[in-house]
């Protein structure tokens, strides 16, 4: 998917130098805490220094600016099957599932804890959208395997009940290194090859205000020494860890995001990376987050305008604070998704299934997403217009026969003339009378169940699945739980 329209800009090109120059003073006399040794070594070792009175790491603008540049403007995601391969930059979109609720929840059973029966059905209906391109994050964690080895299983159900790219977590090098592994044995090359095609990608979150932890670099340095995408993503909620106008938000987000991008360059220039934005304000009454609010749709759009400034791949999301299914769920997406649209997000996270702002994954909610998304995707397609289009003789058969429908015109097109939704597509009077009472959450209910049915595990070579079966039992041995 391709966006052909321009972006919305909303900071002119003098507001945006400001943002730039005030990042650039962050890093430049304040710095960032890395609490990471090699990573601190490898700062200074590239000419970064160390504040004598703080500790933080500050880099000058020239060392920052000379790292970010060698950021690739784009890069291809290799899947499993290589008709899932995605382009992250320029004007490309990919819509992802919601990722790492602690909860989900459906009409029948209502809300309840992640369990990994659950984080199986998420993935067998991201498996079947095709507006879905890949995975960034577990859909819902399954909490009921034990922690130390769940991201053995949760592998291993990306690679088997899935043929499209994933996510492993960076919380440090073993989880990493278990999905390169993976990744690398389900794709069937070698770790050369692995090296130079992108397959499996990763989120770093900065710990903001300005501090970014051990195992988070720990996991980047990794990815970046296998070529590997990382979305480094600031958690910078305005009035909470970061100044609370817009503007500097914005700064710090920018600050930190570059910082730890130009750190990824230090361990191999040229590994892909992605600026990731989710700038948003908290309610002053009471400390929550809040999403899909005017705030958070200017600072989406705003980080899209930075990412083009350094020409790197933005990654952005579909997120809002509603508790259900409803309307406000619907309007505060709506205003997300557009954002995100418009602002040219490579990579749209959360853009099915997000609720309760991130912590609750809706099966419900993940339906009427999907409906958004494909409404988007059929608006993004430019209007082609021919002379066939304006022959006269349609305009004249609708003349005497008094309305289209029905005109020969019209019917040689009716399958492909307009948007076929998915949960309000009654096709018959008796199904508009079964159904007209239901709200659109019951529809999307019965919907994603049909989904379930019909879900066809897409094929593995049994070698390679054999081989995946001989690891995960192998390191499911080797790791110890950290109590």
């Amino acid at each position: 998917m391709r966006n052909p329209f321009p972006p919305i800009e909303v900071l002119s090109a003098e507001s945006l130098e400001r943002i730039h120059d005030g990042s650039m003073r962050i890093l430049e006399e304040v710095g960032l805490e890395i609490v990471n040794d090699r990573a601190r070594e490898l700062m200074v070792h590239h000419g970064a220094g160390i504040d004598p009175k703080t500790g933080y790491v500050r880099m000058d603008r020239g060392l920052v600016l000379e790292k970010i540049a060698l950021v690739p403007a784009e890069f291809t995601l290799h899947a499993r099957n290589p008709v899932h391969n995605s382009v992250f930059g320029g004007n490309h979109i990919n819509f992802t599932l919601v990722a790492s609720p602690p909860n989900c929840s459906d009409l029948d059973h209502g809300r309840r804890s992640g369990n990994i029966g659950d984080f199986r059905k998420f993935l067998k209906l991201g498996q079947q959208f095709n507006v879905v391109k890949m995975f960034s994050g577990y859909p819902v964690e399954p909490v009921d395997l034990p922690a130390h080895t769940r991201h053995l299983d949760a592998y291993m159900d990306f690679i088997t009940l899935t043929e499209k790219p994933w996510h492993c977590y960076s919380l440090g090098n073993g989880r990493v290194e278990d999905g390169l592994e993976m990744t690398r044995i389900a794709r069937g090359i070698d770790a050369d090859q692995m090296m130079n095609e992108p397959s499996i990608t990763t989120v770093v979150n900065t710990n903001s205000p300005l501090k970014v932890d051990g195992p988070m670099l720990d996991g980047l340095m990794l990815m970046a020494e296998w070529g590997q995408p990382v979305v480094v993503t600031p958690f910078t909620l305005a009035g909470a860890m970061c100044p609370v106008t817009l503007a500097g938000a914005l700064a710090q987000q920018n600050a930190e995001a570059l910082g730890v991008i130009a750190i990824s360059q230090m361990v191999r220039p040229g590994a892909p990376m992605m600026y990731g934005g989710f700038t948003s304000n908290v309610d002053m009454k009471t400390g929550a987050p809040a999403f899909g609010t005017p705030e958070y749709a200017r600072a989406v759009l705003a980080g899209g305008q930075l990412a083009r400034r350094y020409g790197i791949p933005y990654r952005t999301s579909n997120v809002n604070a509603a508790n259900a299914p409803d309307a406000q769920a619907a309007w505060e997406s709506e205003m997300s998704l557009w954002s995100a649209v418009m602002a040219h997000g490579n990579m749209i996270k959360h853009s099915g299934g997000w609720l309760e702002g991130g912590l609750c994954a809706s099966f419900e909610k993940l339906i009427l997403d999907m409906e958004m998304v494909q409404m988007m995707h059929r608006t993004l397609q430019p209007i082609e217009v021919t002379e066939e289009d304006l022959a006269l003789d349609s305009i004249r058969e609708v003349g005497a026969g008094g309305h289209h429908f029905g005109t020969s015109h019209t019917m040689a097109r009716y399958k492909d003339a307009f948007y076929k939704p998915i949960v309000s597509d009654w096709s018959n009077f008796e199904t508009w009378r079964d159904n007209g009472a239901l709200t659109a959450d019951q529809r999307a209910n019965a919907l994603f169940k049909q989904m379930l049915e019909a879900y066809r595990q897409p094929p593995l070579d049994p070698s390679v699945h054999e081989e995946l079966t001989a690891y995960v039992e192998r390191r499911r041995g080797e790791i110890k739980p950290a109590w």
